[in-house]
């Protein structure tokens, strides 16, 4: 038996509906399902699978429809598909043309357009975290690279955009490793939930057939089924929480870009990028724009918008927000597959700029962050309290900048004229000890405490970070693995069932 003339689908004129949708409406069209085709695929032929093993389709019947399962793939699954119509149910239009409707007809047993988009929507997911996470790990081994290649290169710290105290290129690289591993423990962790299979729950109940929910998550290569049918479909804060870690994310590539990019101006030429990170303009010949840069920044404002959406999309009683997802489905994937790119680019930019580090050195020790050490040692050598001495020191400075006096011409000299006033007499401090407190190299290699700025320190926390990332490549290469066997598993069963 062949498709039946004038057959539309269940969604077409002729069953519930006494007339055609309008075309501006039909939402259901294989053109629309982007990533999540070959996904789609995959959980027709383990639905298949499935209902042959639950003895609900005979070997024959098994092996009619996933032949011509594997007959649509030599066809090209997107072409095959986009010929048959039905979007998401593009499978079930094509065995009908081919095989009729009384065997055709059978693929959704127990099955519903509600299970099946959401089993594709988990795996396109749980595909674009894979590739997530290797760009994450990829830029926090770059960080590595630097923060050690850069450990002792002094540069300036900042709070409140004004100089706040002397640190380490080394030392930035390896807080935004920290930042990122953050980010991608919550990638991990949203990666558990979203491996976890809807197939089988249909709309929220599941079927009265006998389908093992178990075997087809194995075959599609999740961890376990979902609990609760209802919950299976009907919940959508996995969304929410992959856009709250998406919009994360965003913000610390944002912010790193930020810093990266102030850094790129004539005025702090502390770093150049490799020109095919740039580009120029189209008046102004000097020009040479870290176009790179901005492109990243733009993540933290786009993934927030995108995070606001989904939010407001789910909002409703169970059941009711179905169409509205479709808009902040595609806005999600387009945003983890961003920050991807966004990752790669920046991972490119860590690894190849030109620093300069003199700059950098220069300008740590010009405007007075190292005097945080000055109150420290008048404490030592007077033994007042800290906050007086504090307020000596801030004196100190503003005495030495209305007289023009910078930190590379300030002595001991101008100390003690404070000193006196305060406290009757000199800081004790000597001209050589006075040069050591006002080094900013020094400043920075006195700290060595944990998580200090201190080259030993930092090199330290490249060594742990990098323990730490090695694991991360083992996860990730174990979970692409684990989704490979299952592809590979699935294959076997349709060959067992087609030979």
């Amino acid at each position: 038996m062949t498709e039946p003339a004038g057959y539309d689908g269940f969604r077409g004129e002729g069953g519930r509906l006494a007339e055609a949708q309008l075309d501006h409406l039909q939402t259901h069209r294989t053109s629309l399902l982007g990533d999540s085709l070959p996904y789609i695929h995959e959980f027709d032929k383990a639905h298949l699978v499935a209902l042959a093993e639950a003895d609900l389709l005979t070997s024959d019947e098994a092996s009619a429809l996933l032949s011509a399962m594997r007959e649509m793939e030599r066809e090209g699954i997107a072409e095959a598909r986009e010929r048959a119509g039905g979007g998401m149910h593009s499978a079930e239009h094509y065995l009908i043309g081919r095989l009729g409707i009384a065997l055709g007809g059978r693929i959704n047993l127990g099955r519903s357009s509600g299970d099946l988009i959401e089993v594709a929507r988990r795996l396109t997911v749980r595909s674009q975290l894979d590739v997530l996470l290797g760009r994450l790990a990829g830029l926090r081994a770059a960080l590595l690279a630097l923060a050690e290649a850069h450990a002792e290169t002094v540069m300036p710290g900042y709070t409140h955009g004004q100089h706040a105290q002397p640190t380490t290129l080394g030392h930035w690289a390896a807080m935004f490793e920290r930042a990122l591993a953050r980010d991608t423990a919550r990638v991990e962790e949203a990666y558990a939930r979203v491996n976890l299979s809807p197939a089988g729950a249909a709309i929220m109940t599941g079927s009265d057939f006998p389908l093992d929910r178990a075997r087809t998550a194995e075959l599609l290569g999740f961890d376990a089924p979902l609990a609760n049918t209802m919950d299976a479909i009907l919940s959508h804060d996995l969304e929410m929480e992959l856009a709250a870690v998406y919009a994360v994310d965003g913000a610390t590539l944002g912010r790193m870009a930020d810093d990266l990019f102030l850094w790129t101006t004539v005025e702090f030429d502390f770093i150049e990028l490799p020109d095919r990170f740039c580009g120029t303009s189209s008046i102004m010949p000097q020009k040479k724009n870290p176009d790179a840069l901005e492109a990243v920044k733009s993540a933290a404002g786009q993934s927030l918008g995108v995070l606001v959406s989904i939010v407001s999309a789910e909002r409703g009683p169970t059941g009711f927000p179905i169409l509205e997802r479709r808009s902040t489905q595609d806005a999600l994937w387009a945003t983890a597959k961003d920050l991807a790119t966004k990752a790669g680019d920046l991972t490119g930019i860590i690894a190849d700029m030109s620093v300069h580090s003199d700059r950098m050195e220069r300008a740590a020790g010009s405007h007075w962050a190292q005097v945080t050490d000055l109150s420290s040692a008048l404490v030592r050598t007077t033994g007042i309290d800290w906050r007086r001495a504090h307020q000596i020191v801030g004196r100190f400075v503003r005495d030495c900048i209305d007289a023009g006096v910078t930190p590379g011409a300030a002595t001991v000299a101008h100390l003690d004229a404070v000193t006196a006033e305060v406290l009757g007499g000199p800081s004790g401090l000597s001209e050589a000890e006075f040069a050591e407190v006002m080094s900013a190299r020094a400043f920075v290699e006195r700290r060595v405490m944990f998580g200090a700025p201190a080259p030993s320190a930092v090199l330290r926390e490249v060594t742990s970070a990098r323990i730490e990332l090695k694991a991360l490549v083992a996860r990730n290469g174990a979970r692409e693995r684990r989704a490979v066997e299952a592809h590979v598993l699935l294959e076997q069963e349709v060959d067992r069932l087609t030979a």
